[in-house]
């Protein structure tokens, strides 16, 4: 487990509001230093062939404004693209998303690590996060970016093992460590503790699948 506990440790999660054309939007910014050159990592973020590797397939004309669908999960546009630095796309997911974008920004560091930092932008219905806060998409983008520094390492999971990952005991305790996480960063942007406890407990319940309930 100290490899789980070490990819939890190695991601600063931060939360916080913006206003946004539509109103009032909740951010959630992930960080994290891959051991890995700039191009590699943008090449692995971008090249739809990779990103199937770590991530999901993804169809689209992948150009600054076409339009990208992950299978499964979120399309959108892709509203900038500066190689190798920053990508910046719509991110739709149901039938009334609302405003919704993510943005990815990478820093060469000493030449051979990339800071990454992935900021997703949302206007987030009231009810929906009151119930789950930040971890709802959070966790996912800690599944995610862990799933990238596997594949960086030159390992990950085939798709068979990632679709059940979450219910053996190292999936489990990713989850929920990762859900403590965005319950402490939470914390930290001005919730009160009891809030940010109880929304990090459903969104854990949620992934590991001991609750119910509508998640990311």
């Amino acid at each position: 487990m100290s490899e789980i506990a070490d990819a939890i440790n190695r991601m600063h999660r931060r939360v916080g509001t913006r206003q946004v054309e539509t109103g009032e939007a909740h951010t959630v910014l992930l960080r994290r230093t891959y051991d890995a050159e700039i191009a590699d990592v943008w090449d692995a973020v971008t090249s739809p062939e990779r990103i199937a590797r770590w991530f999901m397939p993804v169809s689209g004309e992948l150009k600054v404004g076409g339009r990208y669908q992950l299978e499964g999960n979120a399309g959108g546009e892709i509203l900038e693209c500066v190689e190798p630095e920053r990508l910046r796309v719509s991110w739709l997911y149901g039938p009334d998303p609302g405003f919704s974008e993510v943005e990815v920004r990478l820093t060469a560091e000493d030449g051979e690590r990339t800071v990454l930092e992935l900021e997703h932008v949302a206007v987030v219905p009231d009810d929906f996060w009151d119930q789950f806060g930040p971890g709802a998409v959070g966790v996912g983008w800690d599944l995610g970016l862990y799933g990238l520094a596997l594949h960086l390492a030159g390992g990950g999971l085939d798709k068979e093992e990632a679709a059940t990952w979450h219910t053996t005991p190292e999936g489990s305790a990713f989850i929920t460590g990762s859900g403590e996480g965005w319950g402490e960063a939470y914390a930290a942007s001005g919730a009160d503790q009891e809030t940010a406890a109880r929304t990090a407990a459903a969104t854990i319940a949620f992934y590991t699948g001991t609750g119910t309930g509508t998640g990311a």
